[in-house]
């Protein structure tokens, strides 16, 4: 189908299909690596290796938000742009966002090459965790901080510029590569004790595959689309650069809170013990595989959105977001109840140790009621990012995660305990929901009139 009538013409539930398939997809083996990554480090029975991979993925996180800037903020200003028939500035934007990127990685990768072991420790290492989560801060972010914001960078910038299915071939691609390579340098080539090593060195070989995968995609996609590869440093007009660091740098800015909120709830189950810290990472990546799956079908919508917002067609955009809401909303109620059930199995199945299992069961059976909730702040957040509307995705970042959540882990871990710190999300994203959805209400009449 031509990308011109998958996104003018061909009927919402269509095209959001064609557009958030391959990225569901792609999120789910996103998360079947994480997942793995866990099994594997889990097979060592090691509750120390499990809780540094779970502190050094904070770090990892905060790469993810760099990317965010030009993956989120280019891409919707590149789509937006196509659907003003704009492919010129398009083309410029798209490009700026590369080079810019590998800029931002650069600078980031010496930053941390040079705090490491002062940041690992406020993240909450100890002196059991501290030698693993270095290890795999270093090959992971020292070493692959480019090549990791690049295979998070373009494949945003392709799909938003319709190439939805080679966006998320490169990331299955990345990820299953890494999926192999675990288990090769962790448990043959790597000596025992250096399993976490194993894990990032894998991770980093898998980006550096990805990476070149994408540049492949770029030069042959160069001569029919906007895309291309940067040769120098490409300048922007100021009002198109206002409009990427609108939504791009609140997009980042929200990775960076869940890394805070991140880190606070590791903090508050590190004062626990070590066996909390580990069942509470198996829980934060148990807890992916229904928001991946949300955030696929975000992700998928936001071209979308933001091609026809530009293009002035708001009976569009109003269908495939109602669609893409009503969608996430339901397989999240679906995942909750499943996830309350088989909490004791769904824990088992990364790690043996009875005392992590029943600590994590407790977390589990807690943080999943929350998900119906936490999808409809997700979905208000990326249309808000499709349609340019960067300071109110700012705004509902730093009520959720700053005005709500970590105050209500705070107050309710110090009345009631870690049961309190196991609801306190629910508690929070009931509020958020109702404030997102008041918004996006507003919003939506004021464009829609």
């Amino acid at each position: 189908m031509d990308k011109r009538e998958l996104f003018e013409k061909a009927s919402p539930a269509r095209a959001l299909t064609v557009m958030a398939v391959p990225t569901v997809i792609s999120q789910l083996v996103v998360l079947l690596y994480n997942l793995a990554d866990t099994w594997f480090i889990g097979r060592t029975d090691n509750p120390y290796m499990v809780g540094a991979s779970s502190l050094a993925l904070t770090i990892f996180l905060a790469v993810t938000a760099l990317s965010n800037v030009f993956g989120v903020g280019g891409g919707s200003l590149m789509a937006r742009l196509l659907g003003e028939k704009k492919e010129e500035d398009a083309k410029k934007a798209a490009a700026y966002s590369m080079i810019t990127a590998v800029i931002t990685a650069l600078v980031f990768s010496l930053a941390v090459l040079i705090f490491m072991e002062p940041l690992l420790k406020l993240l909450g290492a100890s002196s059991n965790t501290l030698v693993y989560a270095k290890q795999y801060a270093f090959t992971t972010v020292v070493l692959g901080a480019v090549p990791t914001v690049m295979v998070m960078c373009m494949p945003q910038l392709l799909r938003n510029a319709g190439y939805s299915g080679e966006s998320g071939f490169g990331v299955i691609l990345g990820n299953l590569i890494n999926i192999a390579l675990d288990p090769l340098f962790m448990f043959v080539i790597l000596p025992p004790g250096k399993e976490v090593l194993g894990a990032g060195i894998a991770t980093l070989i898998s980006n550096i595959i990805s990476f070149g995968y994408f540049l492949f995609v770029f030069k042959k996609l160069s001569k029919k689309t906007v895309l291309s590869i940067p040769t120098r440093l490409v300048k922007l007009p100021p009002e198109y650069k206002k409009s990427l660091y609108s939504v791009g740098i609140p997009a980042a800015f929200s990775i960076f809170l869940f890394d805070l909120v991140t880190i606070v709830i590791n903090r508050l189950a590190s004062a626990y013990g070590d066996i909390p810290l580990a069942s509470i990472g198996i829980v934060l990546k148990l807890e992916r595989i229904p928001v991946n799956i949300g955030l696929g079908v975000c992700l998928g919508m936001v071209p979308l959105i933001a091609y026809n917002y530009g293009a002035g067609n708001k009976e569009r955009v109003k269908k495939v977001s109602n669609l893409a809401r009503n969608t996430i909303i339901v397989f999240a109620v679906a995942c909750a109840l499943i996830f309350g059930l088989l909490a004791p199995q769904l824990m088992r199945c990364f790690i043996k140790d009875a005392e992590t299992v029943k600590c994590g069961v407790t977390f589990l059976t807690g943080r999943c009621a929350s998900l119906p909730f936490m999808m409809i702040g997700y979905h208000v957040v990326n249309y808000m990012n499709a349609v340019g509307e960067g300071k109110i995705s700012f705004f509902l970042a730093v009520l959720r995660h700053l005005i709500l959540l970590v105050p209500a882990m705070l107050i309710m871990n110090a009345l009631l305990g870690m049961d309190g710190l196991v609801f306190s999300q629910l508690v929070a994203d009931v509020i958020n929901s109702a404030a997102a959805i008041a918004i996006y209400l507003r919003i939506s009449r004021k464009q829609f009139t």
